[in-house]
């Protein structure tokens, strides 16, 4: 086809031709905290739905990437820029959304727990627990807590995408640096240790764990140790620019 055949089926091509589905981001923003993977919703204020929980989401612009809108909505709904930003899976059941056919791009997104404890909580935001009622990389739709323990109410399909996030938390741990992205730029081997342990819902054994991430390009020490605790201090460790580099 040469470049004026193209020029010209695209001047009569009909647009309306087919139905047109509308495409929504939903970034699920984790981070641990109290021992737990936490995830932020915010209260739904218009119909569907209203009064319950969501993720922060919001409709793509014509004019802007997946990517962008993903970053856009944290921006606008969590005050977050610069974090670890992935996308994560596509949501389109027919009947997930009851206004019309959409298609929402899923994202999930992860912050140490300082940046996690700044995010503004009022009345229509609010951290919640995850509790993941799966073994190890089974999937399936997860609950999300509230601080007294109860089920909180969650709009759409939004604990299926919650669910889906862990599954990939714990399938990507031990080759990306999604543990890292939870933690502070410098933190003690315990530390690591516990995200792990958090993000698989199991324990891991203390000595082989340290043997393998000393042992790996990923980290090396600071030099300096944990202060304000009452027991002896933790060496501090970093993350390697080759671990950076790799992941």
């Amino acid at each position: 086809m040469s470049r004026s055949d193209e020029a010209a089926f695209l001047a009569a091509y009909d647009a309306s031709a087919f139905a047109k589905p509308s495409v929504t981001v939903d970034v699920v923003l984790i981070g641990i905290q109290a021992g737990a993977l936490r995830a932020l919703v915010l209260r739904r204020t218009d119909h569907p739905d209203r009064g319950t929980w969501a993720l922060p989401g919001g409709f793509v612009r014509v004019d802007e990437s997946l990517d962008d809108a993903a970053a856009r909505v944290l921006a606008e709904k969590a005050g977050l820029e610069n974090v670890y930003l992935e996308q994560l899976y596509t949501f389109g059941r027919p009947d997930r959304d009851p206004r019309m056919r959409i298609i929402s791009v899923a994202y999930y997104a992860l912050v140490d727990r300082a940046r996690l404890e700044r995010i503004a909580a009022g009345e229509n935001a609010q951290l919640t627990t995850i509790a993941v009622p799966w073994d190890g990389e089974a999937g399936g739709p997860v609950d999300l807590l509230d601080d007294l323990g109860d089920p909180v109410e969650v709009a759409f399909d939004h604990r299926d995408i919650v669910g889906m996030a862990v599954k990939r938390l714990r399938g990507k741990l031990n080759y990306a640096p999604v543990g890292y992205a939870l933690l502070p730029p410098e933190f003690t081997l315990l530390q690591l240790q516990h995200v792990h342990e958090i993000i698989l819902g199991t324990r891991v054994n203390k000595d082989s764990f340290r043997r393998r991430m000393l042992a790996s390009r990923e980290l090396e020490p600071t030099g300096a140790q944990e202060d304000g605790v009452d027991y002896r201090p933790a060496a501090l460790y970093r993350r390697t620019l080759q671990g950076e580099a790799d992941g």
